[in-house]
């Protein structure tokens, strides 16, 4: 299933339950593939701020991974989804709820090492996830407001990514590199005049762009947003939650 092929945006009464956390819950303890697909592609988008939490909480680089691949197959294995009734959590506070509780499961814990190859596992770079926890600032903020902050950042990183591919695709990827400072400040103080002179454009051309650009980013963080809770309303309450967690408008 491609990534985008769950849009819970559209604008059809009562197709919002289409997004792909909906779609797993509404599935249950079911075994559908558009569930299972669904979940799969949660699992991969957002499996770093799992692995950071595990490692805030004071276990070893191996252990962590260990612990993340065994906490990923058993949502992927078990789908146990059945006593969470749809509107009632988000797959972010989901994730994290019962991340803890098989963090204390020391039953699963000593099996993470044990689970065979016939299982389906979701796979991430683990030195990519290492060399990220070591870059990150000394704080003393708790595994749960990290986890929280990494969420964030883990979506915003995915917008941008959509962005790219479209710029890219459309053959604008020196437009956006100009531009996608504009995206969320100042562009660190250049303005529309000077990447104007620098891309042989108007300066009225650039101002339109960086319209553009910043409501299609916001279109689809909202999208990407959307895939990880039940109800359209939640969209723009998730929304703020985000920004409040980053610190940012």
């Amino acid at each position: 299933m491609p990534d985008d092929a769950l849009d819970p945006l559209v604008a059809d009464a009562g197709q919002f339950a289409t997004t792909r956390w909906s779609v797993v819950l509404a599935a249950g303890q079911d075994d559908s593939a558009v569930a299972l697909a669904a979940l799969e592609i949660l699992c991969r988008a957002y499996w770093y701020p799992l692995y950071a939490y595990v490692r805030r909480r004071g276990y070893c680089e191996h252990d962590a991974q260990d612990l993340t691949q065994g906490f990923l197959a058993r949502l992927l294995e078990r789908h146990p989804f059945k006593s969470v009734a749809p509107g009632q959590t988000k797959f972010r506070s989901f994730l994290l709820v019962a991340l803890k509780n098989y963090l204390t499961d020391e039953h699963d814990w000593s099996q993470a090492q044990k689970r065979g190859g016939c299982l389906t596992i979701v796979s991430f770079d683990a030195a990519e996830a290492e060399q990220r926890h070591h870059v990150e600032p000394a704080h003393a903020e708790t595994p749960e407001r990290l986890f929280e902050r990494h969420w964030a950042t883990t979506l915003l990183d995915r917008t941008l990514e959509r962005i790219e591919q479209e710029f890219t695709a459309a053959g604008k990827r020196a437009l956006l590199d100009a531009l996608r400072g504009f995206i969320l400040d100042d562009a660190d103080g250049r303005t529309c005049a000077q990447i104007a002179v620098e891309l042989g454009m108007s300066e009225e051309a650039v101002k339109k762009a960086v319209q553009r650009l910043r409501r299609r980013y916001q279109d689809i963080l909202r999208e990407e947003i959307g895939h990880t809770v039940t109800q359209r309303s939640e969209v723009e309450e998730e929304l703020r939650y985000l920004w409040s967690v980053l610190g940012s408008p």
